[in-house]
C-alpha cells in the first residue's frame, strides 16, 4: 500500500511538473495533482482548502509582500544606480571590472530584496546598456546579470528561506544564513569566470586617473551611496542582533526606501511609487496563489504518510548516503529547472525533509542544499524566468544569450551545488556562529 501511494504522489507531481510546463493556469495545475491524488490515492480533501487558507494568517508571511515592495522601491528609486557607481570606484579601471561590479552589486542587491528577478529588474537597465558600450557583447552582458541576480535568492534575506522555513519549522535566521556561504562563493566564481572569458572581448578600459583625483572622486561617490549601504546593514544588522523579527525587518526596509527615494536619490516619485505598489502586488498575488495550492497538496501528502513511505522506499534501493544526496540534488535540480524556486519548496521541502533527516543531514543543511538546487533554476529553462525578464530587458534573443549564460552555469555556479550536500560546513558555518 505504501509503495501504491507513493506512485500515485509521483503521478501527480508528474501531473503538476507537466501542466506548469506548457503553461495552465495555476489552479488548473494543481487541481489535476489533486484530482489524481483523490481518484487513484484515494484521498480526502476535507477541510483541507479551509486549511490551506488559514494558513495564509501567519504572520511569517507578511515579510513576503514587504521584502517584494521593498525590492521594487529601490529598483525605482535610484538606489540600485547609487550602488552601481560605488562598487565602479574599486573594479571599474580593471579589464573585465564592469562584470565583477554586475556580479557584486547584484549580490548587495539580494541583500535588501530578497528576490532574483528585482536584480535584473533593478541592474538590467542600467548595466547591460553600460556594459554593451565598454565593449562586451550584449548577450554576455544579458547572461551575466542574469544570472548574478539569482544570488538575491541566496544572499540573505531571501524569499524561497522565509517559504523553506516556514514549512519545514525551522529557524528562519538559520536558513538565512545557511545559504551565506554558498552565495558568497558564488558570487566570488562568477567573478572569477568573467575576468577568464572577458579576455577575448575588445573592452574599452576607462583611463586612469590621479591619485588625488580618484580618491577625490571615492570620497564623493561614497557618501552619495552611504544611504543605499546603510539599508541592508539595518536589515540584517536588525534580524541578526536579534533586535528585529524578519517581518519587523521587511517592514522596516519599505519604510527606510521610502524617503531615500522621494528625498535623497528622487528618483521615487507618486506615479513611479503607485507602479512599484501594483507590481509588487501582482508578484505577491502569483506566489501566494503558489503557496496556498502548494499547500493543499503537501496537507494530502501528509495525511497519506507519503515522506514515511518514501523514506522507505528510497532505502529499499540504496541506503548509501552520498548516492542518496546525490539522486535527491539531481531531483531539486530537475524540479526546478520545470517550475518556480516557490513551489518546489512547498512541495518537496516537506516531502523530503523526513528522508534528509533519516541520512543524517539537519533541515538547516537541507534548506542549503534546497536554496542552490532550486535557485538554478531562474536561469535554467524552460523555466528561466530571470533568465528570459534578463532577455527582454537586454533586448537580446535567446540564441544570443543561452551559450554565455550555460558557460556561467557550469563553471560559476555548478561547482558550488553538490557542496552544501558534501560539505555540510559551507552551510553550517555562519548558522553555527549563532547557535543554530
Amino acid at each position: 500500500m505504501e509503495l501504491e501511494i507513493v506512485t500515485v504522489s509521483l503521478i501527480s507531481l508528474g501531473i503538476l511538473v507537466t501542466m506548469l510546463s506548457f503553461g495552465v493556469p495555476l489552479p488548473y495545475c494543481f487541481g489535476g495533482a489533486l484530482m489524481n491524488m483523490v481518484f487513484l490515492g484515494g484521498a480526502t480533501m476535507k477541510g483541507t482548502m479551509v486549511w490551506g487558507f488559514t494558513q495564509l494568517a501567519n504572520p511569517v508571511l507578511l515579510c513576503i509582500p514587504l521584502f517584494v515592495f521593498a525590492g521594487t522601491l529601490m529598483s525605482e528609486s535610484g538606489i540600485a544606480a547609487s550602488l552601481l557607481r560605488f562598487v565602479n570606484i574599486f573594479v571599474g579601471r580593471i579589464r573585465g571590472g564592469l562584470g565583477v561590479v554586475a556580479a557584486m552589486s547584484c549580490a548587495i542587491i539580494g541583500a535588501i530584496s530578497g528576490s532574483g528577478l528585482t536584480g535584473v529588474a533593478a541592474k538590467g537597465p542600467i548595466l547591460i546598456p553600460e556594459m554593451a558600450a565598454k565593449g562586451y557583447p550584449r548577450g554576455y552582458a544579458t547572461a551575466l546579470v542574469a544570472n548574478s541576480s539569482i544570488l538575491g535568492l541566496l544572499i540573505p534575506p531571501s524569499v524561497t528561506m522565509i517559504i523553506y522555513g516556514w514549512v519545514t519549522d525551522t529557524s528562519i535566521l538559520a536558513c538565512f544564513l545557511a545559504t551565506l556561504g554558498p552565495g558568497l562563493l558564488i558570487t566570488a566564481l562568477f567573478c572569477l569566470v568573467n575576468l577568464v572569458m572577458v579576455r577575448r572581448f575588445p573592452l574599452a578600459l576607462e583611463p586612469s586617473k590621479p591619485a588625488q583625483e580618484t580618491v577625490r572622486e571615492g570620497v564623493a561617490l561614497t557618501s552619495r551611496a552611504l544611504p543605499a549601504l546603510i539599508m541592508p546593514l539595518i536589515i540584517l544588522g536588525g534580524i541578526y542582533g536579534g533586535v528585529m523579527t524578519p517581518t519587523e525587518a521587511a517592514a522596516v526596509a519599505v519604510i527606510y526606501a521610502l524617503p531615500v527615494g522621494f528625498l535623497v536619490y528622487k528618483g521615487l516619485t507618486f506615479q513611479s511609487f503607485l507602479m512599484a505598489a501594483k507590481n509588487s502586488a501582482t508578484a505577491v498575488r502569483a506566489i501566494m496563489i503558489m503557496i496556498v495550492f502548494s499547500l493543499m497538496l503537501s496537507q494530502i501528502f501528509v495525511m497519506e504518510d507519503v515522506p514515511q513511505a518514501l523514506v522507505k522506499g528510497v532505502f529499499t534501493i540504496t541506503e548509501n548516503r552520498v548516492l542518496l544526496l546525490i539522486l535527491i540534488n539531481f531531483l531539486l535540480f530537475f524540479v526546478g529547472m520545470i517550475v518556480n524556486d516557490v513551489t518546489s519548496i512547498i512541495l518537496l521541502g516537506p516531502l523530503l525533509l523526513p528522508l534528509m533527516q533519516a541520512i543524517g543531514v539537519s533541515p538547516v543543511q537541507f534548506a542549503a542544499i534546497m536554496g542552490v538546487n532550486t535557485a538554478l533554476g531562474g536561469v535554467t529553462p524552460p523555466y528561466a524566468s530571470i533568465l528570459y525578464l534578463g532577455m527582454r530587458i537586454g533586448k537580446v534573443e535567446f540564441s544570443e544569450v543561452i551559450k554565455l549564460a550555460m558557460i556561467l552555469i557550469i563553471f560559476g555556479y555548478v561547482p558550488v551545488v553538490f557542496l552544501p550536500s558534501l560539505w555540510p560546513n559551507l552551510s553550517l558555518f555562519f548558522p553555527g556562529l549563532f547557535g543554530y
